[in-house]
């Protein structure tokens, strides 16, 4: 068994800025539903991963609110979800099939906004994936990315 040993001196910090506003690839990695603080309702976490560009494995996360006393904030979040599943080709969803949304390549649209004297992202809209549509992105069709006995190339 190997000691563990690290200097922080040799490695530059992890960042938790904002990043800048625009269109990113990226894939599901986790999807939860959760009840809200005040319980008097349910959400669907979703952690996205930044899968190309000078962000690459940033984290970004959003919440849609399934089950809200408001009506309008239950549409916003089910047209949202309705974008997700369909850029990552999942036609129905629910609790217990949730991993079905993980690591299928789409895009999000990210903006920023100040929370609290800081500035935070927002994740404001989703896409399927179309590499064409993002500058320098050289990304294979996902069925050439990954096939059987593969990689997934942002898993490696």
């Amino acid at each position: 068994m190997s000691k563990f040993q690290f200097n922080a001196n040799e490695v530059e910090p992890a960042s938790f800025e904002a990043i800048p506003a625009g269109k990113y690839e990226a894939v599901i990695t986790k999807a939860e539903m959760k009840d809200t603080q005040a319980g008097d309702g349910e959400y669907l976490e979703l952690t996205f991963q930044v899968i190309e560009g000078e962000h690459k494995n940033r984290l970004l996360w959003g919440r849609l609110n399934i089950v809200n006393k408001s009506e309008q904030a239950v549409k916003i979040a089910r047209g949202q979800l309705s974008a997700i599943c369909r850029a990552v080709g999942v036609a129905e969803l629910n609790e217990s099939n949730l991993p079905n949304l993980y690591d299928k390549p789409l895009i999000i649209r990210v903006s920023q906004r100040e929370f609290e004297g800081e500035m935070r992202n927002e994740i404001k809209g989703y896409a399927t994936r179309d590499p064409d549509s993002i500058p320098g992105s050289t990304a294979a069709a996902p069925s050439a990315a990954a096939g059987p006995g593969k990689t997934i190339p942002w898993k490696r």
